[in-house]
């Protein structure tokens, strides 16, 4: 048995409600839903008499996980230490839902409670992006945050009651390799357009406007088609429309398209299958809710 454990579940994203740069910085506001990673983390000892230095076992589909974990154990001071992870998810890979990131950030939040550590979320923070670029969903509530270096963040508020029917019409994009390429020109270009949605996104969470942070998003995607494409965009938008919803976001470094419904006007099951009938190209569609951000803890 061992000596120490912990779990935690951190959510996934449909995507970002807002996605830019202010200022050449990068920044997204985050858009979690209640579809989660759980990660847990048995310590067997402080101290291993064999020898070993940083042993664990993980699962060998999730190396940035196992990285994490590493990387917690030396911010937190140990030197030697063996202890195991284990990842159980519900959220796709490579679609921009942040599967990662959630995988991560519970990773890292498990080992700390796990050796009787409780990291705050900044902490969290600097050591998830120096594994990769991050989603904010592990900040409470709904957030502006960085993804690249940290250098900005900032609390919205907390998220209306919205549900979001995510769309995805297949592919996949690579994170890392899309944040590799240099758009440092057309980001900037583009940026009045980002300042206008985030200002927006600002008001409508500040007074629970859910029609208000849909006309961001939408903005937000129409703008960001100029980076990456996404063909089915405006016979989304245009759907949306006409079932009443409060607008659409998107994956900005991914391939789904969230519809957002202002949950005290609009029935999810019910526009679920208005766009079903609709998108005969549609793989999967989604039902789920808009939440606020942060870890649960399970046990300890």
């Amino acid at each position: 048995m061992p000596a120490y454990s912990a779990t935690v579940k951190v959510p996934g994203t449909c995507g970002e409600l807002v996605q830019g740069t202010l200022d050449g910085i990068h920044f997204h506001v985050t858009c979690p839903i209640d579809i989660y990673s759980e990660a847990r983390v048995e310590v067997a000892s402080l101290t291993c008499y064999d020898g070993c230095s940083h042993r664990f076992s993980f699962p060998p589909d999730r190396p940035k996980s196992a990285e994490a974990v590493q990387k917690t154990v030396r911010f937190l001071g140990y030197s030697d230490i063996k202890l195991g992870l284990d990842l159980r998810s519900s959220l796709p890979l490579a679609k921009g839902m942040a599967s990662s990131t959630a995988d991560v950030a519970a990773s890292i939040e498990a080992t700390a409670l796990a050796l009787g550590k409780k990291l705050d979320e900044k902490d969290v923070a600097r050591i998830a992006l120096s594994v990769e670029p991050t989603d904010g969903c592990f900040f409470p509530g709904i957030a502006l945050f960085d993804h690249r270096e940290g250098k900005l963040f900032e609390f919205l508020g907390d998220p209306p009651p919205m549900e979001i029917l995510v769309l995805d019409f297949g592919g996949e994009v690579d994170t890392l390799a899309f944040n590799r390429v240099d758009r440092t020109v057309l980001l900037r270009s583009l940026e009045p357009r980002f300042k206008e949605a985030l200002e927006m996104a600002r008001q409508g969470l500040k007074s629970g406007d859910a029609r208000l942070i849909g006309e961001a998003a939408t903005l937000s995607a129409r703008t960001h088609q100029a980076v990456l494409h996404k063909p089915q965009l405006e016979r989304v938008i245009q759907l949306a429309k006409e079932v009443g919803a409060a607008g659409v976001n998107i994956a900005h470094s991914g391939t789904v398209i969230g519809v957002l419904l202002d949950a005290r006007k609009l029935d999810k099951s019910e526009a679920a299958g208005f766009f079903q009938k609709r998108l005969p190209d549609l793989e999967k569609i989604t039902p789920c809710s808009l939440t606020s951000g942060g870890s649960i803890v399970c046990n300890s």
